[in-house]
């Protein structure tokens, strides 16, 4: 039977397969990590700052986790093949803040935060979906979905911080660059995945030297997913909605 499941099971027991999936999860993860540290270095706002670079510890712990799937079966990660590297292919749609910008000293501006957050906004949707997807699949294997349900524990916490945030932003004015923003990401964070995703069957089908009709019918089962997130699914990305773990990445706050 080809299922979500039957696919991770296949790639979770040959180590090569299993390289690129975890590898490129860590390699993901601890670049969210650099990413998040240097914006909130470029942050005026302190309190603010402080939950971005919260935001990048948990990238980096993410990161580290992965990283130590692999280092337990005598692994280490593959290299991500440029024209399935997620992050890269964010960077050359325009979503969120450059790496040349990141490299410069000179403070965020406000539409520069927002533009920010709207990223984490739309990836993190994505990145909880994958985790939950993940979770699920391994649901049998003690020591990964003990990993994994922390990184899924974390992702609520992000993807709160990001309503909370920009509902903030919005209350303050910032409501008309929101929304346009966070539809445009969407956008580009689909068809993003998509390319991400067809690389990925294809080159997982070479290592399990999957039969022409299974690397088809998964190819077009990526491309189904892309129309439908294109016309309808987009939704889900850009809603903003009161979060659902308030204070998610904020100091902890003293009993009364």
């Amino acid at each position: 039977m080809l299922s979500t499941r039957s696919l991770f099971e296949e790639i979770r027991a040959n180590d090569e397969a299993f390289r690129l999936l975890a590898g490129t999860a860590s390699q993901n993860e601890l670049q969210g990590g650099w990413e998040n540290e240097r914006i909130a270095a470029l942050t005026s706002d302190p309190t603010l700052a402080a939950k971005i670079l919260r935001h990048g510890d948990d990238e980096n712990k993410h990161g580290r986790l992965f990283a130590a799937f692999l280092r337990r079966r005598g692994l280490v990660a593959a290299d991500i093949p440029e024209h399935a590297n997620y992050c890269m292919l964010l960077e050359r749609r325009g979503i969120g803040l450059s790496h040349a910008r990141l490299r410069e000293e000179r403070p965020l501006s406000t539409d520069e935060i927002i533009l920010y957050l709207a990223h984490s906004r739309v990836t993190e949707q994505r990145a909880a979906e994958q985790v939950a997807q993940m979770l699920d699949c391994f649901r049998d294997d003690p020591e990964l979905k003990r990993g994994l349900a922390m990184v899924a524990d974390d992702e609520v916490n992000h993807l709160s911080y990001c309503h909370e945030e920009l509902l903030r932003f919005r209350e303050l004015g910032h409501g008309v660059l929101i929304e346009r923003t966070l539809k445009r990401y969407a956008m580009a964070e689909i068809q993003a995945t998509r390319d991400v995703s067809l690389a990925f069957v294809e080159t997982i089908a070479g290592i399990l030297h999957w039969p022409a009709w299974k690397r088809r019918l998964l190819s077009l089962g990526a491309q189904a997913i892309y129309f439908y997130e294109r016309w309808i699914g987009w939704r889900r990305m850009v809603r903003l909605a009161p979060p659902e773990r308030p204070n998610a990445l904020g100091p902890v706050q003293a009993a009364g």
